[in-house]
């Protein structure tokens, strides 16, 4: 297909997808290639002394006193030899050590949590893969589980779904008839990533298989087909303190799952008009979902929690203050005090296929990095009290 044809000029047909399909992939692949260079995968930031010591809520000075002490990894210093240099592993080992961080509590497991909207483009996937960057930055470890088809949160981690995902990797596999010969332990699909603290369950589009399989094991009275992925992630509970699922812009087979398999829900929900709307739409179908469960099968299903985050905040939008406060009244206590901006920042990330965490250092003014920053901190710092309020408490 040559870029001087012009729509229009001929009937589309299948070989035309075919080639379409080839070069839109392999345009991906390079500017993945390019956004990340010079290395083919993504790296995580280096610390300073600076964002160490905040990290970990100690004054900068006392970094370097017990840097060099030895207690603790020591970091290396930059080229220049003026600043000292820690990596996100060994960030991590510091907060672990000295943060005032509590950790999660002996015989209590892992926390799972669901990250859910109806609508595409309402930041759900940002918001899963932020909320487990900023879960490790706690000291927690973390898996997040992607279980959208077009495999957004997968292609955060710098991995290509449609071309480097094969179906065995994904969750599909625990969908596959007959169930008595699929796999009873996910295990087999976790893989580590970029991100110290940090693994994956991959997706990729091979996980529509699961959408085909899902249904007609739901036609099988002796099947609990909604429970079918909390049971196979039953092994890694004792392995990681946090499980994210993040699902499709649907309540699918896939994400109805996921949500049996939650112990808390979370959805992000811009002050967009229709991603309101949408919002509402969602909690009417879970709750006509969860009552046709109970009816027809007596399968009963509460959570420890529910949070909703006003995210893609622009403060001086007429319209977004509206719908906010549409939010604010019909989700009242559930909706979080801490508010995501709009802003420049998020744009950056997106076309580096990266994150507001994976930025090192920001070309812009550093105040407006760190508003968006401190928001996000302040989020997870919210999400993590949660998880020790409700889930870990009642362990």
């Amino acid at each position: 297909m040559t870029a001087s044809r012009q729509a229009g000029a001929q009937r589309f047909s299948l070989p035309d997808l075919v080639e379409l399909a080839e070069v839109a992939s392999a345009t991906l692949d390079g500017l993945r290639t390019k956004m990340l260079e010079p290395h083919p995968r993504k790296r995580p930031p280096v610390y300073t002394g600076a964002q160490l010591a905040a990290l970990c809520g100690i004054e900068p000075k006392q970094v370097t006193y017990l840097a060099r002490r030895g207690d603790l990894p020591p970091g290396r210093h930059e080229s220049n030899g003026k600043r000292r240099e820690f990596s996100l592993a060994e960030a991590r080992t510091w907060v672990q050590r000295l943060a005032r961080i509590p950790p999660r509590p002996p015989g209590a497991r892992a926390a799972t949590l669901s990250v859910v909207n109806f609508k595409g483009g309402s930041t759900k996937t940002t918001t899963a893969f932020n909320l487990a960057q900023g879960l490790t930055l706690r000291g927690r470890r973390v898996l997040l589980v992607d279980l959208d088809p077009q495999g957004s949160a997968t292609t955060l981690t710098g991995m290509l779904p449609a071309a480097e995902v094969m179906e065995e990797h994904t969750i599909a596999p625990i969908t596959y008839p007959p169930l008595s010969q699929a796999p009873k332990d996910i295990r087999y699909a976790v893989q580590s990533t970029y991100w110290d603290g940090l693994d994956l369950i991959p997706a990729a589009p091979h996980l529509f298989n699961a959408e085909i399989f899902l249904p007609i094991h739901s036609r099988d009275p002796d099947i609990a087909w909604w429970n079918i992925l909390n049971q196979a992630i039953e092994p890694l509970r004792d392995e990681y303190d946090v499980i994210i699922f993040d699902t499709a812009p649907a309540l699918s087979y896939l994400a109805v799952n996921a949500v049996i398999a939650s112990d808390g829900l979370l959805m992000p929900i811009p002050p967009d008009n229709l991603d309101y709307a949408s919002s509402v739409a969602f909690w009417n179908l879970l709750s006509e979902t969860l009552g046709a469960l109970k009816n027809s099968r007596g399968f009963e299903k509460d959570f420890a929690f529910m949070r909703v985050l006003l995210s893609r905040v622009d403060t001086t939008s007429i319209s977004a203050a509206v719908v906010k406060d549409w939010i604010i009244r019909t989700y009242g206590p559930y909706v979080l005090t801490v508010e995501i901006p709009k802003s420049q920042v998020s744009n950056v990330g997106a076309v580096q296929f990266g994150t507001v965490y994976d930025i090192a250092r920001y070309d812009g003014a550093a105040r407006t990095y760190s508003k968006i920053r401190d928001a996000y901190d302040k989020f997870v710092e919210m999400i993590d009290q949660s998880i020790l309020s409700t889930v870990w408490k009642a362990n």
